[in-house]
C-alpha cells in the first residue's frame, strides 16, 4: 500500500469530525488520490460508471423507496397497527407487543427503518403514552422493532448487498425472513419481562366480529409482501420488477381501495422518492470512487492475509468482522459502510468460503442494530424526534435492548442455518 493513500484516509475520518456530507468527504478523498497518483481520471470515470449502470438490481431501490413512501401515507400505517392491536394488544404490555408487530408486518411492505420509525412510529409512541408506558420506552421500542425492516424482505441494504457481492437477491430475501421474526420475538420477550416488573397496563380485547372487520380491511396492505415474494418465487418476476409491482400496488390499493391518495399526494411522493433516491445514490457512488481507491491499493487482499494471520477460526473472525461492522454502525451511514467496506472483506470472505447469503443477513443485522446504538444511531434522533422524548432518555431505555438484539445477531451468526434455512428448503424443493 502506498504511501498516497494514507491522505484520502485522513480526508475520510475528518469528514466525520468536521460533520461535511460522508459523499462530498468521499468525493474530496478520492479526487486529491488521482492527482497525486497521475491517475487517468477517464479511466477511474469509466470504471465508476460501469458499476453503477450496469447494476440493473439498483433500479430497485427508488422502486422500493416510493412503495414506502407511498404505505407511509393515509391509512395503511393505521390498518397494520389496528390489526396487529386485534392479534397481541389484550396481553400485559399489549402496546409493546403491538408496536414490534405491527413494525414486523409494515417492514414486509417497506423494508425501511427510517420509514417505520418515522411513519408507523409516531403513531405507535402516541398510543403507548395514552395508555401510560413511559416515553422513553415508548420510543426505544419504536427504534429497536424498527430494526426489522431491513432485515425481513423487501430489503434495501440487501438489494445494495446483493450488487456488491453478487449474491442472489431472491435467497437474500428468503433468509431474512428468520431472522427477522426471531428478533420480533427476542424483543417481545423482553417486553413481558418489563411489563411484569413496570406493571405495564393490558390492553383491550376484541371479540371475533371485530377481530375480523379489522382484519377484512387490512387485507388489501397485508397481501403486498405475499405478492412480492410470491411473485419472484414463482418465476414470474425479478426482484426489481417485483420492486416496480409492488409499488403500483401500493398506489392502487391507496387511489381505489383506502382513498387516500390524490394527485396532489402523487406528486408530492414523487418528490420525496427522488429527494431520498438522490441522496443515497450519491453517496453510492461516492463509495464507488472511494473503492476504486482501495481496490487499486489491494487493500482487499491485505486484510484478508492479516486476518489469517491471526486465526483461521472461522467463529472467531466472524465475530471479529461483527464487532468491526458494530462499531461502524455506531458513527457511519449504512450504505456507506456497505459499499466502502463490503468489498474489503469479501476476499476474506470468499477464502473462508463462507455462504454469501448466510453473511449478507448477517451483516445487515448488524448495521441495523447500529442505527439503534449511541451516539449517532439515526433511529435513536428520529424516534427522539416525532415522540417528543429527550435523546438520554430513549439511549437509556434501548440499552438493555441492544443486548438482546446482539443476542440475535449471535445467534445468527453461529447458526447459518436460521438464514439458511427457507432458501435451501425451496432450493431443494
Amino acid at each position: 500500500m502506498s504511501t498516497m493513500v494514507l491522505i484520502p484516509l485522513i480526508v475520510f475520518v475528518l469528514t466525520f469530525i468536521l460533520r461535511i456530507p460522508i459523499a462530498l468527504g468521499m468525493l474530496a478523498a478520492g479526487i486529491y488520490y488521482f492527482f497525486a497518483t497521475g491517475s487517468d481520471i477517464g479511466i477511474v470515470v469509466d470504471n465508476v460508471a460501469y458499476n453503477l449502470y450496469s447494476s440493473y438490481v439498483l433500479i430497485a431501490i427508488p422502486l422500493f423507496v416510493f412503495t414506502a413512501n407511498v404505505m407511509n401515507s393515509g391509512l395503511i400505517t393505521d390498518r397494520v397497527f389496528s390489526f396487529a392491536n386485534t392479534l397481541v394488544g389484550r396481553y400485559k404490555g399489549g402496546m409493546g407487543h403491538v408496536n414490534v408487530l405491527a413494525s414486523l408486518i409494515f417492514s414486509g411492505m417497506t423494508g425501511s427503518a427510517v420509514a417505520d420509525a418515522s411513519g408507523l412510529g409516531k403513531m405507535e409512541i402516541e398510543a403507548m403514552k395514552k395508555q401510560g408506558y413511559d416515553r422513553g420506552f415508548s420510543s426505544a421500542i419504536t427504534a429497536a422493532s424498527a430494526t426489522i425492516g431491513p432485515i425481513f424482505p423487501p430489503s434495501i441494504p440487501l438489494v445494495i448487498y446483493a450488487m456488491l457481492s453478487g449474491a442472489s437477491i431472491g435467497a437474500l430475501f428468503l433468509a431474512g425472513i428468520v431472522p427477522g421474526i426471531l428478533l420480533g420475538i427476542a424483543l417481545m420477550i423482553y417486553i413481558v419481562f418489563l411489563a411484569r416488573k413496570r406493571n405495564y397496563p393490558t390492553g383491550e380485547r376484541h371479540n371475533l366480529k371485530e377481530f375480523l372487520k379489522i382484519s377484512f380491511k387490512a387485507i388489501p396492505a397485508l397481501l403486498t409482501p405475499v405478492i412480492l415474494l410470491a411473485g419472484i418465487y414463482a418465476g414470474v418476476m425479478t426482484p426489481t420488477e417485483a420492486g416496480a409491482v409492488s409499488a403500483f400496488y401500493a398506489m392502487i390499493i391507496s387511489f381505489f381501495v383506502y382513498r387516500t391518495m390524490g394527485r396532489k399526494n402523487v406528486f408530492r411522493l414523487f418528490l420525496d422518492t427522488v429527494s431520498t433516491t438522490g441522496s443515497l445514490c450519491l453517496i453510492v457512488g461516492a463509495s464507488f470512487v472511494f473503492s476504486y481507491i482501495i481496490a487499486s491499493e489491494q487493500i482487499p487482499g491485505m486484510i484478508s492475509d492479516y486476518m489469517l494471520g491471526i486465526t483461521e477460526n472461522r467463529i472467531v473472525l466472524l465475530l471479529i468482522i461483527n464487532l468491526l461492522f458494530l462499531l461502524l454502525g455506531m458513527v457511519m451511514d449504512t450504505s456507506t459502510i456497505m459499499v466502502v467496506f463490503i468489498p474489503m472483506i469479501l476476499p476474506l470472505v470468499q477464502a473462508l468460503e463462507i455462504d454469501l447469503v448466510h453473511f449478507g443477513v448477517m451483516i445487515v443485522l448488524n448495521m441495523m442494530i447500529g442505527l439503534s446504538t449511541p451516539p449517532f444511531g439515526m433511529l435513536l434522533f428520529i424516534v427522539s424526534k416525532v415522540g417528543e422524548t429527550p435523546l438520554m432518555e430513549v439511549i437509556k431505555e434501548i440499552a438493555p435492548m441492544l443486548i438482546v438484539m446482539i443476542i440475535v445477531l449471535l445467534l445468527v451468526t453461529l447458526i447459518p442455518e436460521i438464514t439458511l434455512f427457507i432458501p435451501n428448503s425451496l432450493n431443494n424443493g
